[in-house]
């Protein structure tokens, strides 16, 4: 390389602050310093970058174009220094997750800004699961963090959400005409929309099973489409469907016994007493959302 990230510094500094004698100013150098770099750099290029009116350095059309590209590259070193920081202090640069479908995602979003804005260099990946599927991840030591339904065996579990479930279809489905209420029976000569566990050996499935017709799928946005186009009823988690539900989108089935299902959430931390501050921070965040 012919010239240098300082060079390149320097005569930002001249054009942002107005000349040479303010550049030294504004970035602690001398003004001899500052003149002979930017001279330098412009003799290495075999370009004229600024030229002088009056008492003020003024871009060429080269060092205008080349102003630009400078900009990008001496933002770049600058992130790289922080990174090198952050790594410095302990921070990862990757922290994984795998998080139940079933987790309120306009919380997850809002968690992951807030943890974006502490934590911009590390990265998040981030696995979605039904049911029992991300404790085979963290048996098989690949994930940090797990938010899961099911605590398995030999681990402790910190009891972060408690959603709630409700029975329903469309206002048009023939369960919701038949002026009374709803009983099992009814239920099992209509189609039912399931979620499948996402563990490979399929431990458990989600809800009530015993309807003669059901359709299995692998997400809860799934089944939720499939529910509002009137295609078969399901249990969906109230915070997805609250505001189907208010406008008449969909409707609660009159269940006898009253129908309404509860499943807790708990958040487990893979390697909780050498985790580093990035997958701690996160940690808190997801125990805390939901409060």
């Amino acid at each position: 390389m012919k010239t240098t990230l300082e060079q390149w510094r320097m005569f930002k500094a001249v054009v942002e602050h107005g000349g040479y004698a303010q550049a030294a100013e504004a970035i602690h150098k001398s003004q001899s310093t500052i003149s002979y770099g930017v001279h330098k750099l412009q003799e290495q290029l075999g370009v004229q970058l600024l030229e002088v009116e009056g008492r003020k350095a003024v871009l060429t059309e080269h060092g205008r174009l080349l102003l630009l590209r400078a900009d990008q590259l001496l933002d770049q070193a600058e992130h790289l220094d922080k990174v090198a920081n952050s790594l410095s202090r302990g921070v990862e640069p990757l922290v994984r997750v795998a998080i139940d479908t079933i987790y309120p995602t306009n919380v997850l979003f809002d968690i992951f800004e807030a943890f974006s804005q502490e934590f911009p260099d590390t990265r998040i990946d981030l696995e979605e699961f039904v049911l029992s599927g991300g404790n085979e991840m963290l048996a098989e030591d690949s994930i940090d963090i797990l938010v899961t339904p099911q605590i398995p065996n030999g681990w402790h579990g910190e009891h972060i959400y408690r959603s709630r479930f409700k029975p329903v279809t469309t206002p048009d489905h023939p369960l919701q005409l038949l002026g009374r209420q709803v009983t099992y029976d009814d239920l099992a000569q209509h189609r039912q929309v399931v979620l499948r566990d996402s563990s490979k050996k399929r431990s458990s499935s989600g809800g009530w099973l015993g309807a003669h017709q059901r359709w299995t799928v692998t997400h809860t946005s799934t089944r939720y489409n499939i529910v509002r186009r009137g295609l078969g009823f399901a249990w969906l988690p109230e915070n997805l469907i609250e505001q189907d539900l208010a406008r008449g989108i969909l409707k609660e089935l009159p269940l006898e016994p009253d129908g309404t299902r509860y499943v807790d959430l708990y958040l487990i931390e893979a390697q909780r007493e050498t985790a580093g501050p990035a997958t701690r921070a996160l940690a808190r965040l997801l125990a805390n959302g939901c409060g």
